[in-house]
């Protein structure tokens, strides 16, 4: 279709479109002699996307940098949709925090009658911070790239430093941990090819799995079609309130800073049921003694390849967690699997 066809179906500008052109946003191909522009269906949704996406608020920038991450995964509506609904959860959650700050300073002032423009600098910059910290993740580890072959990377076997050493028995301490009901509805946090998920499929639960991944949640649906998955990041689940009894993730929050660990389990906070379950199996140190300690050992050892792999991610300090957990409203049991691995069951009071 030509431009004016594509701008009457979107209710947009021919204008518009010229713009998101200019930006490199879309690239429409030219016809033989003509140089009229030919559009796509995929265009169009790819156009689509960039229409919600502006009127959420996203920059053009980020907007190209984003439709960048994704020129690997499946250009399709299914694909297209997925994005949008991705990041207006994102932009969901952010305004969720805005606005209960909002209505914590309407309660300070309703309270003292007057409040410290100080205070306000304060909650404002706390706010600022939430995003930054959000914002900043980065997938330095090429999850698209390595998708068709993740499930090879954790089980084979091999010779040296190996943080997923007994991967299938750990997935199955979770399991254990976790211990599901049938028709209990389950999520599974950072899914990646859906090994985990997978296993409670198996026991009659209803599985849902989110990754920041297209390529993994591709791999996930061929894998286990029974499991509902969506695009979606730690920071903003894609998930309504209080929708599961029980939230499981392994080895995927050491992907994320300490500070983001403490948002994806104001998520995990979020998506439960009163009384919800959470299990996590990770990389972890007990605390930051413990985490130096090692360190320094290793130096001293040489080893080199385990200093390099540790440093590369970001090993938990699991006292920081249990913390903010109880912070959160959980009762927590903790025990160690493996040398790194630790695995924490928490309750909802």
């Amino acid at each position: 279709m030509q431009i004016k066809d594509i701008a009457r179906r979107l209710h947009i500008t021919p204008r518009a479109i010229r713009f998101y052109e200019e930006k490199g946003l879309i690239q429409p191909k030219k016809a033989d002699e003509s140089g009229y522009r030919h559009f796509s269906e995929e265009d169009v949704w790819r156009l689509q996307t960039i229409i919600t996406l502006r009127e959420v608020g996203m920059p053009i920038e980020d907007i190209r940098e984003l439709l960048q991450e994704q020129n690997e995964a499946e250009g399709s509506l299914l694909h297209y949709l997925e994005l949008q609904r991705s990041f207006m959860y994102s932009r969901w959650v952010e305004m969720s925090k805005v606005i209960a700050t909002t209505e914590a300073m309407i309660e300070r002032v309703k309270r003292d009658q007057q409040i410290d423009p100080g205070a306000l600098y304060e909650l404002a910059e706390a706010n600022k911070r939430l995003r930054q910290t959000r914002d900043n993740w980065v997938d330095r580890w090429n999850f698209n790239q390595i998708a068709d072959q993740y499930d090879e990377l954790v089980t084979r076997e091999q010779e040296g430093f190996n943080t997923h050493a007994f991967y299938h028995e750990i997935l199955d301490q979770v399991v254990g941990a976790v211990a599901p009901k049938p028709g209990e509805s389950g999520l599974d946090a950072g899914t990646g090819t859906g090994n985990l998920a997978s296993r409670f499929i198996q026991m009659g639960v209803q599985m849902s799995g989110f990754d920041q991944s297209p390529q993994m949640l591709l791999q996930c649906r061929r894998k286990s079609p029974e499991v509902e998955t969506k695009l979606g990041t730690f920071f903003a689940f894609p998930f309504l309130e209080n929708d599961f009894d029980f939230v499981a993730t392994s080895y995927a929050l050491h992907h994320l800073t300490d500070d983001q660990k403490l948002l994806a389990l104001a998520e995990c906070r979020r998506v439960l049921k009163p009384g919800g379950r959470l299990v996590i199996a990770d990389l972890m140190f007990v605390d930051q003694d413990h985490r130096h300690a090692h360190l320094d050992h290793l130096r001293r050892q040489g080893e080199e390849e385990a200093l390099s792999q540790i440093l590369d991610r970001c090993y938990a300090d699991r006292s920081r967690l249990l913390a903010e957990l109880d912070s959160l409203g959980f009762v927590t049991e903790v025990r160690q699997l493996t040398e790194y691995v630790h695995l924490i069951w928490a309750k909802l009071r």
